[in-house]
C-alpha cells in the first residue's frame, strides 16, 4: 500500500513545527489543539468529524463528547469513532505540553475508557505525539504508560506512518474490516480480562459476601427474600454509581459511606433519596396513589454488617476500580447480569449462605447472551418494518414484546431502535418546534468542545419516557430477570442525562426522572395460564410449585392490548429446553400438548414459544426469533413448520453459518414473519455477520408441509440447478431397498444380566472369545468407516429374553451399514458392507433387502461418492460447522439412487463397473489395517485413492454431471 501524505496532515505538520513553542506551552489548551489538528487530522483518514453530512445523531461518525467536569476529572472520551451508530475505537486528546510517552495517567485514563467499552484499540494523542494501546488488557493503576501500547511515534513521522494509519483506523478500512483483523493480529500476549468477565466476577464475589453476612444478621429470611435483597441491593449501589459517572449524581457520594459506622442504614437513606428523585420501582419504599405495586418492606429493615458494604463501595472508585461507568453500555451490563442470573442463592438447614448454578442452566450446560449484532438484525427486520411510513402519533400504538426476556438485550435493542427513529423523525420535521414546545421533546445538549457546534439535539427525558411506556413490553418466569430488565431500561432511559438537566425537569414540571415499569415488564410464565389449576385441585399445588409454575394470563396482565387484538412485534430468543431434560413434570408436558396443537413429539419450549407467540400477534404483526435452525429441516418439526406456512406472510428464513453462541454447540437461525394470509417464504444465509445469500420461494411451492425438509441453503444458483439435477435423473434409497436404523439402548438395556465390565450396558461383554452362542460382535458408530469395518473387541449378547428384540432389522447376511456422522475431513459418508453376524447399535443405520438385479455394492459406491456428499451437505445443511453434523433413517431413506436400466448394455455395465470397484475398494482397506511398513501402507492408501477418484467419476457419468459442474463440487 503506498498512500500519499494528504496535504492538510503536511500543512499540520509544517504548522506545529513552526509554532512548537507556542503550542507545547501550558497556555494552549486542549480545546485549541481538537479544533486546529486533531479534527483536521482524522477527517484526512476519511472521517467525518464534524458532521458535515448532516448524519443523523444515531449514525454520525464521531461523537464528540460532552465534558463532564467531576472533581478534577474529565468523565468522558474526547471522541468516539463508529460505523453504523457502532463504537469502534476511543481517541483521547491531551494537550501538547502533557508528554504521552511517559504519562501514567493519561495512559490510564484512555485504557480504563476503552477497556469499559470493550474496545479492543484506543488512541491517545496531543498531535505531537501519537499511541496505540491494546485496550483489552485490563487497566491497572500502577502500570507504565508504555504497558499494552502497541506503537508508539511523533508527529515528524507522520509521513512514514501514514500507511500504517490509514490501513488501520481510515473510515474506509475500518469498513472493510481490516481494523479488526488488525486489532485480532495485535493481541499481546499478556493475559486479558474482558471488563464484562471481571464485573461478572465482582458482582458475584458481592452476592457471596452478601448473602453470607445477611443470612447470619437475618434468621427469619426465606430463600427467595435472601435472594431479592441481596440482588436489589446490588442493582441499587450500581445504579446510583452508573448515575455518578453520567453526572446525574455528585461524585462520591457512594464513596462518602466508607467514613465511620452504619453503613448500610446511611446508605439507606441514599436510596430513599433516589426514591423521591427517580421515581423507579428499583427505589420503592411507601404506597402510593395509582400504582399498584408493593412497596419494599423487606430491605429497609435488614441488619447488614458494614464489611460487604464498603468492600463493594470500595472496588467502585479509583484507583480500585478500573471501570469507568459513563461508557459502561446497558449491552455490557446485559451480558454481565444474564451470567449472573444462572446462579442462585440457597440456604443450608443452618441459614448459611450457598451460592450454586440453577438447575435449568446446569443441564442446559450455560447461559448463552445474544450478540447485538443479532438482536439488532432482528430489531431491524420487525420493528424496523413496523415503523415504516408511519409518525410519531401512529407508533406511539404500537406494542413490542419480548415473552423470554431475560436481562433484556432485545428490549433495549428496540428501545434504542425507537429512540434513534423518533430523533431523527423530529429533526427532519424541524427541531426547533419541538424543543420549544410548551412540554418540550427535544432539547439541544450544550457543546463544549470545540467542533461540537451549538450541540447536538436529543430527546428529553419525558420522551424517552413516553415512547418506552407506550411500546416495550416484557415477560419472565426469573423474577430476577425481570428485576434487571428494568435495570438496564431504566439506564437507557437516562443515558445523555446530567444533574441539570434531571434537575431542570424537576422543578418545570414535578416529575421524577424514571417511569415505572411495573405494567410493562411482568414476571410469569408466558407458556401457562392459569387454567393449568383447571387439570387438578389447587390444593395439591404447594407454595413452591406455585411459584415455580408461575402460571400467566395475558388477557388479565395485558387486557387492554390483547384486547385490541394483541401485540405487534414479539422479538427475542426464546429457551431452547427439551421437557424430556429439565425437570418437566407430566402435568405440565400434557398442558402443553393441550394448548399447542403443532408442536413435536419431542417437545422443545422455542417451538412452543413460537406457536404462543403467534397467538400473541395482532394481525399483520410481526415475529422475530433466534432458534436452533433444526426445526428448518427435521421430521419431527413438521407440524410446526406446516403451521407456520399456512397462518403467516413474508416468511423469512435465516440460516446462521457462523457459532453465535460461542459455548455452546447449536446451530442456530433467525425466523421472521407476519401473522397474515401466506404469501412467500425466503430463505437466507447469515455468515459472518453478513446476508449473504437470498432466495425467494413462491406460496405454491411451500404446500407440503414437509417442504422444509428439502430446503437447499446453497451458497450460488449453481449448486442449486446441480442439487435439482440429481433429484430429477434420481429415485430415493428406500425405493431400492429397506432402511433401518441400529440397536437403541432400551433394546439391549433390558433383560437377564450378564457378567461384564462394561459400564454401558450389562450384555456387553469385551474378551478375546464370546462366551456363548449367544453372543455376536457389538459395533459401535465410530466402528463403520468408508469401506471398512473396524472392531473394539466387544460382544453383545442378543436374543429372545430381551424386553424389545429388533426381529425386523436382519443381524446376519449381506447388509450395508451407515454411520450416522460422516468422516472428518473430507466430511464424506461412511459406508460399509458386510455379511458377517453383528450387531450394530442406534449410532449406525442398517441398509439390505435390495430390489431385484440391484446390488448392495453399487448402492454403497453411490452412498460414499463425493457427489451424494455433496447433496447430503447442501440438502440439510448438516456440515455448516462441522458439529455432530448426524443424519437419520429418514433422511438416508430419501438419498437420491440413479436408477439402473439393465436391459440397456451400457446401463448394466456401469452397474457392474461400480461393484467391480467397490469390491477394490473393500479389499484394500481390509488390508490397510495389517500392512506393516509404512511404505506398504503408503502404496495401499494410494491405491484406494485412485480407486476412490474412478468412482467419483463414475457417479458423475451416471447422474450426468458436466465437467463445469464437476469443478463446482470439487471446490
Amino acid at each position: 500500500m503506498d498512500n500519499q501524505l494528504p496535504q492538510q496532515v503536511s500543512e499540520l505538520i509544517e504548522r506545529f513545527e513552526r509554532n512548537q513553542q507556542s503550542y507545547t506551552s501550558s497556555q494552549y489548551n486542549e480545546a485549541q489543539l481538537r479544533q486546529e489538528f486533531i479534527n483536521s487530522f482524522f477527517e484526512a483518514l476519511g472521517w467525518d468529524v464534524r458532521n458535515i453530512n448532516g448524519n443523523a445523531e444515531a449514525y454520525k461518525d464521531v461523537i464528540l463528547e460532552d465534558a463532564i467536569k467531576i472533581g478534577s476529572a474529565i468523565k468522558a472520551p474526547d471522541y468516539c469513532f463508529r460505523i453504523g451508530g457502532t463504537r469502534k475505537f476511543f481517541v483521547e486528546a491531551k494537550k501538547p505540553s502533557i508528554k504521552i510517552d511517559d504519562n501514567i495517567d493519561a495512559a490510564f485514563q484512555l485504557r480504563r475508557y476503552a477497556w469499559s467499552a470493550k474496545l479492543p484499540l484506543g488512541i491517545l494523542t496531543n498531535f505531537k505525539e501519537f499511541a496505540v494501546y491494546d485496550c483489552r488488557i485490563d487497566p491497572v493503576k500502577d502500570d507504565k504508560a508504555s504497558t499494552a501500547r502497541i506503537s508508539y511515534f511523533i508527529y515528524k513521522d507522520y509521513p512514514q506512518q501514514w500507511d500504517y494509519l490509514v490501513s488501520v483506523f481510515s473510515k474506509e478500512s475500518v469498513l472493510k474490516g481490516s481494523f479488526d483483523k488488525y486489532a485480532e493480529s495485535s493481541k499481546l500476549k499478556r493475559g486479558t480480562a474482558t471488563v464484562d468477565e471481571k464485573f461478572l466476577k465482582e458482582i458475584e464475589s458481592w452476592r457471596s459476601g452478601l448473602a453470607h453476612k445477611i443470612a447470619i444478621r437475618n434468621t427469619k429470611l426465606t430463600t427467595r427474600e435472601l435472594n431479592f435483597a441481596v440482588q436489589r441491593t446490588i442493582d441499587r449501589i450500581i445504579f446510583l454509581r452508573i448515575c455518578e459517572d453520567r453526572g446525574m449524581e455528585q461524585y462520591g457520594k457512594l464513596q462518602s459511606m466508607m467514613n465511620g459506622v452504619n453503613v448500610y442504614k446511611r446508605l439507606f437513606e441514599l436510596f430513599q433519596r433516589a426514591d423521591q428523585r427517580y421515581n423507579s420501582g428499583l427505589f420503592h419504599f411507601s404506597k402510593e396513589r395509582d400504582r399498584e405495586e408493593e412497596p419494599d418492606n423487606l430491605t429497609p429493615f435488614l441488619n447488614i454488617d458494614d464489611e460487604p458494604i464498603k468492600d463493594i463501595i470500595n472496588r467502585l472508585y479509583y484507583p480500585e476500580s478500573p471501570y469507568e461507568f459513563s461508557v459502561l453500555s446497558a449491552d455490557i451490563l446485559g451480558q454481565v447480569y444474564e451470567q449472573f442470573l444462572g446462579k442462585v442463592i440457597r440456604l443450608t438447614e443452618g441459614h448459611h449462605a450457598k451460592i450454586e448454578e440453577k438447575p435449568e442452566v446446569r443441564k442446559a450446560g450455560g447461559i448463552y447472551y445474544t450478540p447485538t449484532y443479532i438482536v439488532d438484525y432482528i430489531v431491524k427486520n420487525s420493528v424496523g418494518k413496523l415503523v415504516e411510513g408511519k409518525t410519531p402519533k401512529q407508533i406511539s400504538k404500537l406494542r413490542i414484546l419480548d415473552p423470554a426476556c431475560g436481562s433484556g438485550s432485545f428490549l433495549i435493542g428496540a428501545f434504542q431502535y425507537l429512540l434513534d427513529w423518533h430523533l431523527d423523525w423530529y429533526v427532519k420535521d424541524g427541531a426547533e418546534k419541538y424543543a420549544k414546545a410548551a412540554r418540550p421533546i427535544l432539547y439541544q445538549a450544550g457543546g463544549t468542545h470545540a467542533g461540537h457546534g451549538s450541540g447536538s439535539y436529543r430527546l428529553t427525558t419525558y420522551e424517552r419516557k413516553r415512547i418506552l411506556l407506550n411500546n416495550i413490553y416484557g415477560v419472565d418466569i426469573d423474577p430476577q430477570a425481570v428485576e434487571v430488565t428494568k435495570l438496564s431500561l431504566l439506564l437507557k432511559v437516562l443515558e445523555g442525562e446530567n444533574s441539570q438537566t434531571l434537575d431542570v425537569q424537576f422543578k418545570l414540571f414535578h416529575e421524577r426522572a424514571l417511569p415505572d415499569l411495573e405494567n410493562n415488564i411482568k414476571c410469569g410464565n408466558s407458556l401457562i395460564g392459569p387454567d393449568f389449576y383447571q387439570q387438578q385441585s389447587l390444593n395439591l399445588f404447594n407454595d413452591d410449585e406455585l411459584l415455580r409454575i408461575n402460571a400467566f394470563d395475558w388477557n388479565a396482565e395485558f387486557k387492554d392490548i390483547m384486547t385490541s387484538g394483541g401485540f405487534d412485534a414479539v422479538i427475542g430468543n426464546p429457551p431452547y429446553v427439551f421437557t424430556r431434560n429439565q425437570g418437566i413434570d407430566d402435568k405440565q408436558k400434557s398442558y402443553f400438548y393441550s394448548h399447542f396443537k403443532h408442536q413435536s413429539n419431542q417437545l422443545n419450549t422455542f417451538g412452543i414459544f413460537v406457536e404462543q407467540s403467534h397467538k400473541l400477534l395482532h394481525k399483520k404483526g410481526m415475529l422475530g426469533f433466534i432458534t436452533p435452525n433444526n426445526w428448518y429441516t427435521i421430521d419431527s418439526f413438521s407440524p410446526l413448520r406446516k403451521f407456520i406456512l399456512e397462518a403467516s406472510a413474508n416468511i423469512k428464513m435465516i440460516n446462521i453459518v457462523d457459532r453465535v453462541f460461542v459455548a455452546a454447540d447449536v446451530d442456530t437461525g433467525i425466523i421472521l414473519f407476519e401473522k397474515n394470509n401466506p404469501t412467500n417464504l425466503t430463505i437466507s444465509e447469515m455468515k459472518n455477520q453478513q446476508e449473504v445469500f437470498s432466495h425467494k420461494v413462491g406460496i405454491d411451492a411451500i404446500q407440503s408441509p414437509s417442504y422444509i425438509i428439502n430446503i437447499n441453503f446453497l451458497n450460488n444458483s449453481h449448486s442449486q440447478k446441480i442439487i435439482q439435477k440429481i433429484e430429477t435423473i434420481a429415485k430415493p434409497l428406500s425405493s431400492f431397498c429397506t432402511v433401518s436404523t441400529g440397536l437403541k439402548a432400551y433394546q439391549i438395556g433390558k433383560g437377564k444380566p450378564h457378567q461384564t465390565n462394561k459400564e454401558k450396558d450389562s450384555r456387553i461383554f469385551h474378551a478375546s472369545s464370546k462366551k456363548d452362542k449367544t453372543y455376536g460382535k457389538y459395533l459401535d458408530g465410530v466402528d463403520v468407516c468408508r469401506y471398512r469395518l473396524d472392531w473394539s473387541g466387544e460382544y453383545l449378547s442378543y436374543g429372545e429374553w430381551l424386553a424389545e428384540p429388533r426381529k425386523s432389522v436382519p443381524f446376519t447376511g449381506e447388509r450395508l451399514l451407515v454411520r450416522q456422522i460422516p468422516s472428518k475431513p473430507p466430511y464424506l459418508i461412511n459406508g460399509v458392507f458386510t455379511d458377517e453376524q453383528s450387531y450394530n447399535d442406534i449410532n449406525s443405520m442398517v441398509i439390505f433387502s435390495p430390489a431385484k438385479n440391484v446390488y448392495l455394492k453399487y448402492l454403497l459406491g453411490l452412498i460414499n461418492s463425493r457427489l451424494l456428499s455433496v447433496w447430503f451437505e447442501k440438502t440439510y445443511d448438516k456440515l455448516q460447522r462441522r458439529i455432530f453434523p448426524q443424519f437419520k433413517v429418514k433422511e438416508l431413506a430419501r438419498f437420491p439412487i440413479c436408477p439402473i436400466n439393465f436391459s440397456d448394455p451400457s446401463d448394466k455395465a456401469r452397474h457392474d463397473k461400480m461393484v467391480t470397484l467397490v469390491d477394490q475398494m473393500l479389499s484394500l482397506n481390509k488390508q490397510l489395517p495389517s500392512a506393516k511398513t509404512e511404505h506398504e501402507k503408503t502404496a495401499l492408501q494410494r491405491q484406494i485413492d485412485a480407486i476412490d477418484k474412478q468412482i467419483d467419476e463414475l457417479v458423475y457419468d451416471l447422474y450426468g454431471i458436466t465437467e463445469e459442474e464437476r469443478k463446482i463440487i470439487e471446490g
